[in-house]
């Protein structure tokens, strides 16, 4: 039987977990498992979720999103290596109390069942307040610029419709497609590592796609935006990384140049955000030494 293993990062995040896990319901119990990578070595309450239904791995240090992905997909594969991984992020939980009311476990083994040829799917995403925020993303290969479809296909006969990216709040993988475990490049310690992750694999010929049947909230930088100068010093550092690889020269330079004057009118503005940036800046430019 297929079995389903939901992977969560958690950086200080054991409340929305709670929520998360509430969410997901009682049914099909024998057919999923939860793994928690444990990025916040000093928060205790994550040890709280004592159930057999719940492993929870501990590293050394605070991994990154990437690198702790890896590290749970690794733990995964070796206890199945046909089964499905969904990666979803801690300030995601799905309706409570939906009219049609179907377990999202059910509804993806059911999915990857009649469309085993897909390796990676992307959910789509709402915002608390019922808009949509993902489903799907477009690659321009020119022009290295990525966009973040937010609505709807307009065929519903269609179960899922083919993309370039998908989000990694809600990403799922489908292990039997993979040869090898599918990693994270861990070069990127938060933010664009869900693109990386699916342009890398679609070079290499798995299928990705969208599907409108499977759908979840989450609250956007509900963790993140807590941290704002760490937010702002990875997502420079990460989006350096991102238009090292996959834009031109002219791309890469263009971007550093209207970063750096970004940063200099966020430092006057917005000292955290700005300082952030600086770091990012700095950070990324010492290691490509």
């Amino acid at each position: 039987m297929t079995k389903l293993y939901f992977l969560i990062v958690n950086y200080n995040s054991s409340d929305l977990i709670k929520r998360l896990l509430k969410s997901i319901g009682e049914s099909d119990r024998d057919n999923y498992c939860v793994v928690i990578v444990n990025n916040s070595l000093e928060e205790r309450n994550i040890f709280n979720f004592s159930h057999n239904l719940i492993k929870i791995i501990k590293p050394k240090e605070n991994l990154g999103f990437g690198r702790a992905c890896n590290v749970g997909l690794n733990w995964i594969s070796q206890q199945n290596k046909q089964g499905i991984v969904w990666l979803i992020n801690p300030d995601t939980y799905f309706d409570l109390d939906p009219p049609d009311r179907v377990s999202p476990i059910s509804s993806a083994i059911s999915f990857f069942s009649k469309y085993p040829e897909i390796s990676i799917l992307g959910t789509t995403v709402y915002n608390s307040q019922g808009k949509i925020t993902s489903a799907g993303g477009t690659f321009n290969p020119d022009t290295a610029d990525a966009k973040t479809i937010n609505c709807l296909p307009p065929d519903f006969s269609q179960d899922y419709i083919k993309t370039d990216w998908v989000s990694g709040c809600s990403l799922l993988i489908n292990l039997n497609n993979f040869t090898e475990v599918p990693q994270f490049c861990d070069r990127f310690f938060l933010y664009y590592e869900d693109l990386d992750f699916c342009l890398r694999y679609s070079q290499q010929g798995h299928l990705i796609v969208t599907t409108h049947l499977i759908k979840l909230v989450h609250e956007t930088s509900s963790i993140s935006d807590r941290y704002l100068l760490q937010k702002y010093r990875h997502i420079t550092q990460s989006h350096l990384i991102y238009i090292e690889k996959y834009g031109s020269k002219k791309n890469f330079i263009v971007t550093n140049i209207r970063m750096f004057f970004n940063t200099i009118r966020l430092i006057i503005l917005k000292p955290q955000q700005g300082l952030g940036k600086a770091i990012g800046i700095y950070e990324y430019w010492q290691n490509r030494k």
